[in-house]
């Protein structure tokens, strides 16, 4: 393996430059009809709106119609289109043979019915032309994403990417999206290593870029659903089952080289200035205390509330003190959670699990404050009206409230602040 590990350089290519900076795959199977229309509006779009030199590649996957005249007849109207005909099919195999022969330092690919808006294009493959990101996918199912389709293939695409979240733990949102990017030199890496040839390819691919550190880049799409698509949904949909759990024995059981793929290409840690040598560490961004007293503050009466609620609802049934432990369990969590995301500013999973100790650490001494106030109450009166026991308990609640916001935001500030470059 070439090690990547650490800053993308950016394309140096200028508007002028003789070579390609972005080869735009189509994969085709019979589409004599659609391909002609397909290949010349793409082509106007980058010959007016791409600031780079480009090239468009027609992969026929062993078409037994008159698909392959076309590409040839359109390779030879317009220039930078170029043809590479395959034997076998196979949406992936046609994809990995392509990007593998160009010499562009970045490599795309959409669908021939073009479904997704060509104005995703440059936003698509700017941050890899940059260097920020290593892969980027149209998404359809972003909340600014405008998509036209049916039903069934609506449910079936939430439900495949979510499938996808629970069992290979994916984090992009929209794995099947025919609109996709890739840097070469990443490419490079991660293709002899994806096994499937069809339409699992994407799936495989941007799983194992996700497990090796790289950057993913996601840009919602405008996306009209094509009315006379030849995929076989229940196919399909089969075969991507039968992929998913290939992938996932191959991940559980170590037979994918992901540590030593994640050391090569994988983005290196961030490292402060102060722990580099010879440099002097900036001005710190400040930590916000009122700011984060705030936001605290709102979690705080929302998970208030919500406990009060809870209390209430399960009150009669359980009883007091089984009523406060239910309560104060549920909103602990909910609130380690919120407060690690909006009041601190944490995202993703390091230290998650120390965070939530922390927080049920908090949860016990609540615990004891408030199991402790209501012991007092009904020593003092065996029966105390309702109104009074909720009193105490919003009472004992903000004491503990104080005391949660001490022991949180000591135990989440192990972190290096943030600082301005």
């Amino acid at each position: 393996m070439t090690a990547l590990n650490g800053p993308r350089a950016a394309v140096q290519a200028r508007p002028t430059a003789a070579g390609a900076v972005l080869d735009v795959v189509i994969p085709v199977y019979n589409e004599e009809s659609d391909l002609g229309p397909c290949v010349r509006r793409l082509h106007a779009h980058l010959s007016e709106h791409f600031p780079y030199p480009f090239q468009i590649t027609i992969a026929d996957n062993a078409s037994v119609d008159d698909t392959l005249k076309v590409a040839d007849s359109l390779a030879a109207e317009l220039p930078g289109v170029d043809v590479l005909h395959l034997d076998a099919k196979g949406r992936g195999r046609a994809l990995s043979a392509a990007w593998s022969a160009s010499s562009a330092p970045v490599l795309a690919y959409m669908d021939v019915d073009l479904s997704t808006d060509l104005a995703a294009l440059l936003p698509l493959v700017a941050p890899l032309i940059s260097g920020h990101s290593d892969l980027a996918i149209g998404t359809r199912l972003a909340r600014t994403s405008r998509v036209v389709r049916g039903a069934k293939r609506e449910v079936i695409s939430r439900a495949y990417n979510l499938l996808l979240r629970g069992a290979l733990a994916a984090r992009f949102s929209d794995a099947q999206c025919g609109f996709k990017a890739i840097r070469a030199d990443v490419a490079g890496e991660l293709l002899p290593l994806v096994r499937d040839t069809g339409w699992f390819f994407d799936t495989e691919l941007l799983v194992l870029a996700q497990r090796a550190g790289l950057r993913i880049h996601e840009v919602p799409v405008d996306w009209v659903d094509d009315p006379d698509s030849r995929v076989d949904i229940v196919a399909t949909a089969l075969a991507d089952l039968r992929g998913v759990g290939r992938l996932g024995r191959a991940l559980l059981t170590g037979a994918l080289p992901l540590a030593d793929l994640r050391a090569q290409v994988g983005r290196a840690p961030l490292a402060a200035p102060s722990e580099q040598p010879g440099q002097t560490p900036p001005a710190q961004v400040p930590v916000g205390l009122p700011g984060q007293l705030v936001r605290f503050a709102a979690v705080g009466v929302a998970s208030t509330l919500a406990y009060l609620l809870l209390f209430v609802a399960t009150r009669g049934t359980l009883g007091a003190q089984p009523a406060n432990l239910l309560a104060l369990l549920v909103t602990a969590v909910a609130n380690t959670a919120a407060n690690r995301r909006l009041t601190f500013g944490i995202s993703g999973r390091r230290h998650a699990g120390r965070h939530h100790l922390q927080g049920l650490l908090a949860f016990a001494l609540g615990l004891a404050l408030t199991s402790g106030s209501l012991a007092v109450l009904h020593a003092v009166h065996a029966v105390p009206a309702r109104p009074v026991e909720l009193a105490v308990l919003v009472a004992a609640n903000l004491a503990a409230t104080v005391l949660r916001f001490v022991l949180l935001r000591l135990g989440m500030h192990h972190r290096k602040p943030v600082r301005l470059r």
